[in-house]
Formats: C-alpha cells, sequence, structure tokens
C-alpha cells in the first residue's frame, strides 16, 4: 500500500491525529516510567536483610517500675527466653534490620576528617551474630571482656572493637584490607575492625534522616542496650517460630509482669510492614497504566470510528471499484500505524525527559531503554488491536448501500 495517500488523508483529519498522538505519547512516557519505578521497588523488596528471616520474631518490650535494675532483668529474659523448646538464641537490642527506626553514626578513617560517612549502628553481645544467623566472611566476632553495658543518655565512650558489613567495607576501604584497620565513630578514640560480616540491612526500607548511605552500610559495635524501652530478637529452629512466637510473652510475663509488651510479630510481618507504602505504591501505579491503557484504547476505536462514520461514502467507492475488505482493513492498519509510530516516538523523547527529572528531584535510578521500548511496542500494538474493529466494520460496508448514503 502506498503511504502518501494515507498522508494526504490525514493532512484533513489535524485535530484528530493531534489528540492520539498527544495520546500515545503520554502513555508511552507515563507507562514507562511506572514500570520502571515498580521494578526498583519490587528490587528494593527482596533485598535480603542479613537475618534467618523464616526463622526469627521480634517483640518490643517495656520494663515498668524501678529502672536500677534493668541490666539483671534483661539477662533474666534472655535467659527463659533461650529455655523455650525451640528456641536457638536470642538477644536484646534497641533495633535491627527493617526495623523502621534505630542508630546511626559518623565513621571516618581519621579523627579530624571533615566529611565523615553515615552508617547504620547495631549494638550487639556475643549472641547477636548466632541469634541473627549473619554470615561472618572475615574475621573473628567480639570477645566477652569487649561487650559492654550501653545505657541510654550516659556517655559510653567509643567502643574498642566493630564488625562492619561488606558493603561499608569497600566504601571505607575500595582497595581491601579493611580487616584490622582502625576507624573513628564521630571520636577521637579509634575502633578496630575485627571482623566483617556479608551483610546487614540498615533499619530503615529507604533513606533516612540520618543521612544518605547504602542499605547494606551498617557496623555492628559490642554493646548490651540497656534501656526501659528495648526489642526482643529470637530465632528458632525451622518451622517453629509460629508456635514459639505465641509463647513467648507468656514466658516473659511469667518472669515478670512489670512490662508492657507489644509488636510481637515474625520478621516476615516486620519486613511487610516496612515495604507497606512500596507495595501500595506499586499496586496505585499498576492501576493507573491500566486505566491509562484502557483510555488509549477506546480513544483509538472512538475516534477511528468517527472517522468511518466521516468516510463510508469513499469506502463504499472504493469497494465498488473492486478493493477487497483486506484492503480496506490494510487502509485503517496502516493510517493507525503512522499516527500511533509518531506518537510512540514522541513519547520515547518525554519518557526520558520525565526519568531525568524524576532522577534529579527524587535521586532515583535511572529507568533502562528497555522499559521505554517495551512501552512504545504495547502501545503500538493495542492501537492496532484497537482499530481492527473500526476497520472490520468499515471493510463489512456493503458497496451500494455506501454510495447511497448521504
Amino acid at each position: 500500500m502506498e503511504i502518501a495517500p494515507v498522508l494526504r488523508a490525514l493532512t484533513h483529519r489535524k485535530i484528530g491525529v493531534v489528540l492520539i498522538v498527544a495520546q500515545i505519547a503520554l502513555s508511552v512516557a507515563i507507562l514507562a516510567n511506572s514500570v520502571s519505578i515498580v521494578q526498583q521497588r519490587q528490587g528494593l523488596m527482596r533485598r535480603p536483610s542479613g537475618l534467618d528471616e523464616a526463622n526469627t520474631f521480634s517483640l518490643t518490650n517495656q520494663f515498668t517500675g524501678s529502672s536500677s535494675d534493668l541490666s539483671a532483668r534483661i539477662r533474666t529474659d534472655l535467659a527463659a527466653l533461650r529455655a523455650i523448646p525451640g528456641v536457638i538464641d536470642a538477644t536484646a537490642v534497641q533495633s535491627f534490620p527493617l526495623r523502621g527506626y534505630g542508630a546511626a553514626t559518623t565513621v571516618t578513617l581519621r579523627p579530624d576528617a571533615k566529611s565523615p560517612f553515615n552508617a547504620a549502628e547495631y549494638s550487639l553481645t556475643l549472641n547477636g551474630l548466632h541469634t541473627w544467623d549473619m554470615k561472618l566472611i572475615a574475621g573473628r566476632n567480639f570477645h566477652a571482656d569487649e561487650v559492654k553495658d550501653f545505657w541510654l543518655g550516659i556517655s559510653n565512650g567509643a567502643p574498642p572493637t566493630a564488625i562492619i558489613t561488606r558493603a561499608l567495607a569497600q566504601r571505607l576501604f575500595p582497595h581491601g584490607g579493611a580487616l584490622g584497620q582502625n576507624v573513628y565513630l564521630g571520636t577521637s578514640a579509634p575502633t578496630q575492625i575485627i571482623g566483617i560480616v556479608e551483610r546487614a540491612q540498615t533499619p530503615w526500607a529507604a533513606g533516612s534522616a540520618w543521612g544518605t548511605f547504602g542499605p547494606e552500610e551498617s557496623l555492628l559495635v559490642p554493646f548490651q542496650w540497656v534501656s526501659p524501652i528495648l526489642a526482643y530478637v529470637v530465632r528458632t529452629e525451622p518451622g517453629r517460630n509460629d508456635a514459639v512466637l505465641a509463647l513467648a510473652p507468656k514466658r516473659l510475663f511469667a518472669v515478670s509482669r512489670a512490662r508492657v509488651i507489644s509488636d510481637a510479630q515474625t520478621f516476615a510481618d516486620t519486613r511487610a510492614e516496612q515495604y507497606r507504602s512500596d507495595r501500595a505504591l506499586g499496586l496505585v501505579l499498576t492501576v493507573v497504566c491500566g486505566l491509562l491503557l484502557a483510555v488509549t484504547a477506546f480513544g483509538v476505536i472512538a475516534l477511528t470510528s468517527y472517522w468511518v462514520s466521516q468516510r463510508r461514502r469513499q469506502i463504499g467507492l472504493r469497494r465498488a471499484v473492486g478493493a477487497r475488505r483486506l484492503d480496506i482493513v490494510q487502509y485503517f492498519q496502516v493510517e493507525n500505524l503512522l499516527i500511533s509510530g509518531f506518537g510512540a516516538a514522541l513519547g520515547v523523547a518525554l519518557g526520558f525527559a520525565g526519568n531525568a527529572w524524576l532522577v534529579s528531584a527524587f535521586e532515583m535510578a535511572r529507568m533502562s531503554v528497555a522499559y521505554v521500548i517495551a512501552a512504545a511496542a504495547a502501545l503500538l500494538v493495542l492501537s492496532q488491536v484497537a482499530v481492527l474493529w473500526p476497520a472490520l466494520r468499515a471493510a463489512a460496508l456493503p458497496p451500494v448501500a455506501a454510495i447511497r448514503w448521504q
């Protein structure tokens, strides 16, 4: 089929052509960026925390009454939790990966450094790595004489040693050799890196008020968190998580009723809670994309049907002089392909422009070219499918009836 006559016919329908081009261009741009955002969020939600997630639960414990014996009460609670059948180990902490809040600290290689790094900070005891089932890929665990009680609101001094994640080690020492090096955690006293774990995700699903740092840039310091409010993290044998979770509050209350227990949940629930907004965003964008595609399809159908009604006489004449039904269908398909192709090309440019703005305004990752190409291809296919119904109706017009139509 010759393209020139189709292009000449389109010049008589400028408003309709502009409307379809604009609709398809916006659809391509919005669809590509929406899919890119959803995929990025899905990737964030799949990040491993570093814990034995299937067999770990946590609960928040708030002591009431006297706070002079908090350290002893915490040790008694941990002994009670570890005595529950099916428990592998337990630890008391201020925070843990994906809890939603926690501590952070500055990390420098020199005490007088002007541009410190930021990293999430976890206080752990000897049982911490075992409870969290973290993989120590280099170095050693803490020694008993290194672990001190950390009292909230009291100057506890710099920890003598620390264990850092592989991600933080790579940031601090890009060329390797982190093990055994000294770092400074906001003080003039050095802290020696004695171990490197594979990963320990930060308490925050994305970002924090402490500044920008990677999702796995964390360090572990040898402190037992001592505070009226803390979290107990318990690791269980496979298949025992739910049963032990139901029993743990009862055992703690059996030790002492002078407490309030809340947020007792599996780590799967903790993860779901932290990524609730990401799932909601993904659902909203999916619905928006679905509605956008539906509106685009119906727009193509409506406008093409209108054009068919305007050209019934022309179609009848073509049928009378020998045009086949297939020729009529092909005409509308080619016409639509030219319009939607131009709209898709414009949408690719708009998609990249919109993504550049999102990257600069919200510090998002750049969109892959594949998403834009896929969105443009999807809109082209959708337009061709949408135009098929009015094209078939046009091809079904009887030649004589069409010629007599006024």
